[in-house]
């Protein structure tokens, strides 16, 4: 079974800045992760809200993530804000929804 991480936002849904509580959700590609759900692999949504300012977004992420209807196993928060990430796993999230 594979494990995939997958962010939240921006990937998921579309995220103004920081105004988490008004992101508003892309179906199709919630739609293409819960496939990969349902086909049996581990979905773990990881996200660095808060990770700059140190708030907790953990119960506004998981409400989210019901709310739009996502099949996930995990929510892990703790990922750390970065500007580009290098990894021979990596794919980049248009690139992986325009496949």
């Amino acid at each position: 079974m594979k494990i995939i991480y997958v962010d939240i936002d921006n990937t998921i849904c579309k995220t103004e800045g920081c105004d988490y509580k008004n992101a508003s959700p892309i179906t199709d590609r919630i739609n293409k992760i819960n496939s990969l759900y349902d086909k049996g692999c581990e979905i773990v949504y990881w996200t660095a809200r808060g990770t700059v300012t140190g708030e907790n977004h953990l119960i506004l992420s998981n409400d989210q993530l019901i709310k739009w209807g996502c099949k996930f196993h995990k929510l892990k928060t703790g990922k750390p804000h970065y500007d580009l990430f290098i990894d021979d796993k990596n794919i980049n999230s248009e690139k992986f929804f325009n496949i």
